[in-house]
């Protein structure tokens, strides 16, 4: 059973601007009735102004929802009135984002929050106070007052958003070592599949059911070259995607057709792993020698031989084009990330 990946086009950055709503004012009253001369202040306090909420939603695979509409406020809080009737307090305003948003404050910098859990709220605007109406001022010796307090005034904030994927596995590789056929043979997702480089444009996700409560979150990255992590090619800019994986598969073709060594081409992918900003060469990785039907099996023996030599754990050898040795590799990626929750991860990215 495969679920479907979700709209392809993927936008990992945008800016929004959020306003809290402002607290209600307090009110000045006194108590008025026939038959209760006495009566005295009571003017209700203001409602609270509405939060602007950030909300992990796994539905969500891209920040292009936010990006036509950037502008996100919530409501002021009710006035208080007479009668000791306090102000209604606003709704928050939710805004979904997908898993994997952080979150910048634009003018400090600092990083305002890291959404990583379906349902994890985080507060960026909050709302105003509510004031205190007369009736929150009288005592023993000022029995009439007339004090009254406006409401808190809103949070205004610009914030920058980017979004680095959350996925179990990442592909890596270099561009046309099977990447985006093994997402479409063991998923739903339907990526671009040609036979030239960098046919991958932009990261693609796709769910792999193993059974009703086995998943892989599988992430296809688009293919690394030699100096990517200083820019070359595409891989530079969708690096950061592949940070939090819990492992990497990495495919290598085994019969390349410009004749390269593929040990050597798996050696250019770690380096550029190791190269990046953030060390990706320390992450757990499978290794799948790709293409098995275009060559032999000594050749493909030989070929696995030489990558554990070279320090390569796990080796498998297959064809996502026909099929033949998915299973094993699958299960293998399954019992490697078992247990796996974004919580437990968050320490090692």
């Amino acid at each position: 059973m495969f679920v479907a990946a979700g709209p392809r086009m993927l936008i990992d950055q945008a800016t929004i601007f959020v306003r809290s709503g402002k607290g209600g004012n307090g009110c000045c009253s006194f108590l008025r009735e026939k038959y209760r001369p006495k009566g005295g202040p009571d003017g209700g306090n203001g409602g609270r102004g509405g939060d602007v909420v950030l909300v992990g939603d796994r539905s969500l695979t891209t920040l292009l929802s936010l990006t036509p509409r950037p502008h996100y406020r919530a409501s002021n809080g009710g006035d208080g009135q007479g009668k000791s009737k306090f102000g209604a307090d606003a709704e928050h305003r939710l805004v979904p984002v997908p898993l994997g948003t952080i979150v910048r404050d634009r003018e400090t910098g600092e990083v305002v929050c890291d959404i990583a859990a379906h349902g994890e709220r985080v507060v960026v605007a909050v709302g105003g106070a509510g004031g205190r109406g007369n009736e929150s001022f009288k005592s023993a010796t000022n029995q009439t007052p007339r004090e009254v307090e406006p409401g808190s005034p809103w949070q205004e904030r610009t914030l920058d958003l980017e979004l680095k994927l959350i996925a179990d596995v990442g592909l890596v590789g270099l561009p046309n070592a099977g990447k985006s056929t093994f997402l479409a043979a063991v998923t739903q997702a339907r990526p671009k599949i040609a036979d030239y480089p960098f046919t991958t444009l932009e990261p693609s996700l796709g769910i792999h059911e193993r059974s009703a409560d086995r998943r892989l979150l599988i992430a296809d990255i688009p293919g690394l070259i030699e100096g990517a992590a200083q820019g070359a090619g595409l891989g530079h800019e969708f690096l950061r995607h592949i940070e939090r994986t819990s492992l990497f598969l990495h495919l290598v073709d085994a019969c390349p057709i410009d004749g390269s060594d593929p040990v050597e081409n798996w050696a250019v992918i770690r380096a550029e792993l190791a190269a990046h900003e953030v060390d990706l060469s320390r992450r757990p990785e499978v290794v799948l020698l790709n293409k098995s039907d275009l060559t032999d099996a000594a050749q493909l023996a030989s070929l696995a031989t030489a990558l554990k030599q070279r320090g390569a754990q796990q080796v498998f050898t297959g064809s996502t084009a026909t099929g033949a040795g998915m299973e094993p590799l699958l299960e293998a990626l399954w019992s490697a990330t078992a247990g796996s929750h974004v919580e437990d991860r968050r320490a090692n990215w």
